[in-house]
């Protein structure tokens, strides 16, 4: 049984064909070619938080590859709580073909893909974000013709958006560097996984923005205060005043430098409105390639 939870179980290979199917069924779309190849599946939607980009991109996604989708509130399942996982995971293997699930806490997603039938999709956990991993890429090979050989400069801390891309950017011959407070790097769990299963050379982490940007093929920002983390938020501003992905820090870059996204942005603290609407920017480029990779995901649990 195939799961996607997390870019750092693909081969190589794998990512490579994700991201060749992304790229054929964008510009499928784009002709209004129509797709069949989800028909007569259902997929389930089981989200504990709230969502704009990825909800609406995968119940789109499904209607354009002729299948259906349900969305499910997580406090309605109540997963682990009002019933235990596993029988969760058991009675939804009987409705559904696949489940995607936006959750607070990784675990879940190892708990219901471990004892359900059904091919099980990661939408967001606090340790990864495949499909947005997924769609960054893509966006970065659209932006240059080929990702291979690029520089990702993460101005923020280690966090799951990170993690995803860091592996693929490993994978595929990208250069990733973070660029963060000192004390918000990745952690050693992270650090073992990476250099276990992806590569021994783990990527930079460099506490100067200016200094990290200067060689930028790609300046990625993400909000300095994730959902879960709210207790947090004034330190974290204060910490990371100095990030601020601006126009000062985009002069700093090579001036072919892409600015990226992966949305909400909180406009003003991580994130100029003069970089953001700047033509530099290419975040909703980048949120419109959520819809396509995770197609190409669906596809390839399914087909």
């Amino acid at each position: 049984m195939k799961h996607f939870l997390n870019l750092i179980d693909l081969t190589t290979d794998e990512l490579s064909h994700l991201l060749t199917e992304a790229a054929r069924l964008k510009d499928a779309q784009s002709r209004r070619i129509p797709s069949h190849s989800l028909s007569g599946r259902v997929v389930g939607l089981v989200f504990e938080k709230p969502s704009l980009r990825t909800r609406v991109s995968f119940e789109s996604g499904v209607a354009q590859l002729g299948g259906t989708s349900l969305y499910l509130p997580g406090n309605e399942v109540g997963l682990g709580w009002r019933e235990s996982l596993a029988d969760f995971s058991r009675t939804i293997s009987n409705y559904v073909d696949a489940l995607v699930l936006r959750v607070y806490r990784h675990e879940t997603l190892d708990g219901i893909a471990g004892t359900g039938s059904i091919p099980i999709i990661n939408g967001l956990s606090d340790w990864s974000h495949p499909c947005q991993g997924l769609a960054d890429i893509l966006t970065v090979r659209e932006l240059f013709g080929t990702e291979t050989g690029r520089t990702i400069v993460f101005v923020g801390d280690g966090n799951n958006v990170a993690r995803s891309l860091a592996v693929g950017c490993g994978r595929l011959g990208m250069r990733f560097v973070l660029a963060c407070p000192i004390g918000y790097g990745f952690d050693d769990r992270f650090k073992a996984q990476y250099t276990a299963q992806v590569s021994p050379d783990f990527p930079r982490e460099v506490n100067d923005p200016i200094a990290a940007v200067k060689g930028a093929d790609v300046i990625y920002t993400d909000v300095w205060t994730s959902m879960g983390q709210e207790a947090e938020r004034e330190e974290r501003l204060r910490r990371f005043a100095s990030f601020q992905v601006n126009g000062e820090l985009l002069a700093k870059a090579p001036s072919h430098c892409k600015v990226l996204h992966c949305l909400p942005a909180h406009r003003g603290e991580e994130i100029t409105d003069e970089v953001m609407d700047g033509a530099a920017c290419a975040a909703f480029q980048q949120a419109g390639n959520r819809l396509h990779a995770q197609k190409a995901v669906l596809e390839w649990l399914l087909k």
